[in-house]
């Protein structure tokens, strides 16, 4: 074989690219080193020439700014902000007799679908990235739902994820003091903030918001407002809970577009504990490090891009846009600029820098330079909306399947869970023993609106998979399943 065939690539240029890039990396990333180490030599050389007089004289002048030194120190601690704790989180398994195959489903659809509509969500449920074990809420007639029925659902689901979070953290339900609920289309009256001061016996004092209508990135935007509340509010915790009622949602009718939830979404919810309290930092797994927001809502396409009104015949649902992936791309791209500069190395930046200036300022006719966010996080919870939404965001920030096996195994095992995903993704990662001390974990959530929102932890300790308990725990050794059974 000629020592450069044709028909491959250059492996020896493509290692050395590599080391470049890596050293060009290190460079810049300890460049501040690199520039503060000769002035600190330069200094200790300095004084090695004084005498001892001569440093008394500088330690008189130095002792009188010692006033300024300690009011601009007191200042600096009063205002800056208070850290926020992730002690711990759960997420709701729901009984096995929720358990529904695709299989199954479609005959229970046959029974209430015509068979136009009856095809179309096969072949949906067929390519969306769903295994056989995901949960549906059954009734006596199947996909016949009553109010009662979706408050049913609630208080299993959430109260079960709040359960399972007060006996891994053994903290009283009484010493939380904020309550955050996130449901998107079952918000009854009294809320289900409420639903839960009344069924713990909370006291009067306790501070509680719902949030509806938010889409499944509204998870992380209760954790934003839970970071908020906190930090006005010392040594306290904040319950955040959420939830979607995939009962409420279901629809019975012809238009494609309301179809579309039926084949995707799955019963789910998390619930997690978060504290301003130092004393909460040994156990604790995880700090809160950035949260950014991202609202298209200003343009009409994403804004109507997932939508609730009523089909022609007057049934309320959610539709879904052909437009959604394209709109929550544009909410990524802006997001992520924003996230950028918080997160990646100074290497990175400059290279987008750069490649801004020569497309923009010198009309090079180039692609732009996609920032290499695995330099920031080892650790990808991407909201599992479905098969088409993992494909397009694995493109986008060019991710190894290594780093989508989280979200792909939480779409399989339970579907679409709105927006508590993001938590069986971390409790994927968890169970498989993957979580080190100082690991980032970016969680990155889509909703209606249109809303994209990154939030950013960095683990505080190493979690023990031995230790761990969660939906995961009994079955991790089964995953990953392989591609095949994904593209089934």
């Amino acid at each position: 074989m000629a020592e450069n065939s044709p028909n491959l690539p250059n492996f020896l240029l493509l290692v050395r690219l590599k080391y470049v890039k890596l050293g060009y990396h290190y460079l810049i990333s300890n460049a501040i080193y690199l520039l503060i180490m000769p002035i600190l030599v330069a200094m200790l050389l300095h004084l090695s020439t004084l005498s001892i007089e001569d440093l008394m004289n500088h330690f008189a002048k130095l002792k009188s700014c010692s006033t300024l030194v300690v009011f601009l120190a007191t200042v600096y601690f009063m205002s800056r902000p208070r850290n926020v704790y992730l002690v711990d989180f759960s997420c709701y398994k729901p009984h096995e007799r929720f358990m529904m195959s695709k299989q199954l489903m479609i005959e229970n659809m046959s029974k209430i679908f015509d068979e136009e509509s009856l095809m179309f969500q096969k072949k949906i449920l067929e390519r969306s990235g769903l295994g056989d074990k995901t949960y549906i809420p059954i009734d006596t007639i199947p996909f016949k739902y009553t109010f009662s029925s979706y408050l049913n659902e609630a208080e299993e689901e959430i109260f079960g994820a709040i359960d399972d979070l007060l006996a891994k953290t053994r903290v009283k339900i009484g010493d939380i003091g904020i309550i955050i609920v996130n449901s998107s289309l079952f918000n009854p009256s009294p809320s289900l903030s409420s639903m839960i001061v009344n069924h713990y016996k909370l006291g009067v004092n306790v501070i509680t918001y719902n949030l509806g209508g938010m889409g499944c990135s509204a998870g992380l935007i209760s954790v934003d407002l839970a970071n908020r509340l906190l930090q006005g509010k010392a040594n306290a915790y904040a319950l955040v809970v959420s939830a979607e009622i995939v009962s409420s949602a279901f629809y019975i009718g012809k238009q494609r577009s309301r179809l579309l939830p039926n084949c995707l979404f799955r019963m789910g919810s998390s619930a997690i504990l978060l504290s301003n309290r130092s004393s909460d930092r040994p156990r604790s797994k995880y700090q809160l490090m950035h949260v950014v927001r991202t609202h298209k809502g200003a343009d009409d396409r994403a804004y109507r891009c997932a939508y609730i009104d009523e089909d022609e015949n007057g049934k309320r649902s959610a539709s879904l846009s052909k437009d959604l992936m394209a709109v929550a791309g544009e909410a990524l791209k802006t997001n992520i600029t924003t996230l950028g500069p918080l997160v990646l190395p100074m290497s990175e930046q400059l290279l987008f820098f750069t490649s801004l200036i020569a497309r923009k300022v010198f009309k090079r006719k180039m692609k732009p330079y996609i920032p290499d966010f695995k330099m920031a996080f080892e650790h990808f919870c991407i909201h599992a909306g479905g098969r088409a939404v993992l494909d397009e965001l694995q493109k986008n920030l060019d991710l190894p399947e290594f780093l989508m096996e989280p979200s792909r195994m939480t779409l399989y095992r339970f579907g679409n869970t709105s927006s508590s995903s993001i938590w069986y993704n971390l409790a994927y990662s968890e169970a498989k023993g993957r979580i080190k001390k100082g690991d980032r974990v970016w969680q990155i959530g889509f909703g209606s609106g249109f809303k994209c929102n990154s939030v950013v932890w960095c683990a505080l300790r190493a979690v023990d998979a031995a230790k761990e308990k969660n939906p995961w725990t009994d079955e991790i050794q089964d995953f990953p399943v392989h591609r095949s059974l994904l593209d089934a």
